[in-house]
């Protein structure tokens, strides 16, 4: 939740707030000085921060868990038809009943699941050694369509894929990013962006994007602490050169 939230805050979600249980409240308001650090105990405590229309976006998954909660919580994120980004945990507790997710979705959400979360998620095996069998890129379209969300099926060759067919393959992945949390701050990354407005699509496949160039930059010796710093850099690419 830190890696995502520095990521989301670098990105420009302008304020950025982290709902932590109490036990663990002064942890994340010790590592997080820029962001809203808000104690958050149990279902209903979470409900009612949603009734903040300030929150426009909001991200669920990064060392969630996986109890019962985490799925009334993903549930009542939804129900409020706001933007929803849905990544690790928040994807893993709905493995058993996929549809209870996929009926849930009304409004703007991205789901990112790496392949053995989308194998569990959409009882599909990407690993499938068949030449009839559907390649990532539809399996990732077959997926958004039946979610009703833009899919992010991540790999070396990531394919972001919208309910509507539409559909990206990411090609600047280095391998540096094959290490642990770089999923997190991926997921922070679609949220700052939309957060300013970006649909749903553009946010995911910007931020895929943004998030190889970080790990470009950076090179050898990656961890994913490192890559909502180097997004910077990666933004200041795009922004191109600024008068003195």
């Amino acid at each position: 939740a830190r890696l995502s939230a520095r990521s989301a805050a670098r990105a420009g979600a302008g304020l950025v707030s982290v709902a932590a249980a109490s036990a663990a409240w002064p942890i994340y308001a010790v590592a997080l000085t820029s962001a809203m650090v808000l104690p958050c105990d149990g279902l209903q405590a979470w409900r009612a921060l949603l009734t903040n229309p300030r929150y426009n976006v909001m991200l669920i998954g990064p060392g969630a868990g996986t109890g019962h909660s985490v799925r009334d919580e993903v549930l009542s994120a939804l129900d409020t038809r706001r933007m929803a980004v849905l990544d690790a945990d928040a994807l893993t507790v709905f493995a058993d009943q996929p549809d209870d997710l996929f009926r849930a979705i009304a409004g703007p959400c991205v789901m990112t699941p790496h392949g053995g979360e989308f194998a569990r998620l959409f009882e599909q095996d990407l690993a499938v050694d068949s030449d009839d069998a559907p390649s990532k890129l539809e399996q990732a379209r077959a997926a958004a369509q039946r979610s009703g969300a833009v899919v992010v099926l991540k790999g070396a060759d990531t394919v972001i894929a919208a309910p509507d067919g539409r559909a990206i393959i990411n090609s600047n992945a280095p391998p540096q990013l094959a290490t642990g949390g770089s999923g997190d701050v991926l997921a922070g990354i679609i949220a700052g962006l939309a957060a300013q407005g970006m649909d749903a699509f553009d946010a995911a496949a910007a931020a895929v994007w943004l998030h190889g160039r970080a790990a470009a930059l950076f090179g050898v010796g990656l961890v994913a602490d490192d890559l909502p710093d180097m997004l910077v850099r990666a933004l200041h690419e795009l922004q191109g050169p600024t008068a003195a």
